[in-house]
């Protein structure tokens, strides 16, 4: 008989360092247009569970914070970059948000939550937090990199975020670090509910 699986509480950053890098391996599409936005939503909005995230340009001056520039909403094979610096807050982005069925997972979702409520007012549903979630597990590390490290075995890679999120163009680096990011989380989230949970010690 096996033993049960139980998450080490933390993670040095030199343990995380030398794990293999998770990448993301399916179709990536930049959202730019309301049509586009519309069709993209279309999609998520059949999926149970879709991984969230954004990106926001840095400002390197203190007490300055940028709007958000980026929506990345990612089901387990697909992956969609929202550039919200580029198009409005679409309507339909708004209803997908605030759809309850359709589970969001994301990490410091209060986060990414208020910078988009500074863009546009809705009213957030089923939205899954991961740290509180990984917490149910014995993980205490906050951090998507070692949460994933812990869980997965694998790190994410954080070498793109300070990068220019409202260029004109994102990169591939850029396109592969956002879509990575939010669907990760789908990955984290499958796995730790295929994951028994520890008895609790008794006081």
């Amino acid at each position: 008989m096996s033993k049960p699986t139980v998450f080490p509480e933390h993670i040095s950053n030199e343990e995380t360092a030398l794990l293999p890098a998770v990448e993301f391996h399916g179709p990536i599409t930049i959202v730019e247009t309301e049509a586009d936005a519309r069709a993209a939503c279309r999609y998520l909005a059949a999926q149970p569970v879709i991984g969230f995230d954004t990106e926001t340009r840095p400002s390197f001056r203190a007490g300055v914070v940028n709007r958000v520039a980026l929506l990345q909403l990612s089901s387990p094979e697909r992956s969609f970059l929202f550039r919200l610096c580029k198009m409005p807050f679409e309507k339909a982005v708004v209803k997908l948000l605030e759809n309850g069925e359709v589970l969001k997972i994301g990490l410091d979702v209060k986060g990414d939550l208020r910078a988009l409520h500074e863009i546009r007012h809705f009213r957030e549903k089923g939205f899954v937090e991961l740290q509180d979630m990984a917490a149910e597990w014995g993980i205490a590390e906050k951090s998507l990199r070692k949460i994933s490290a812990i869980v997965l075995g694998k790190r994410v890679s954080k070498a793109q975020r300070l990068s220019n999120w409202e260029a004109a163009q994102l990169t591939d680096k850029q396109q592969l670090y956002a879509a990575t990011d939010a669907w990760v989380c789908t990955r984290i989230y499958k796995q730790l509910l295929h994951t028994p949970k520890p008895k609790k010690k008794r006081q």
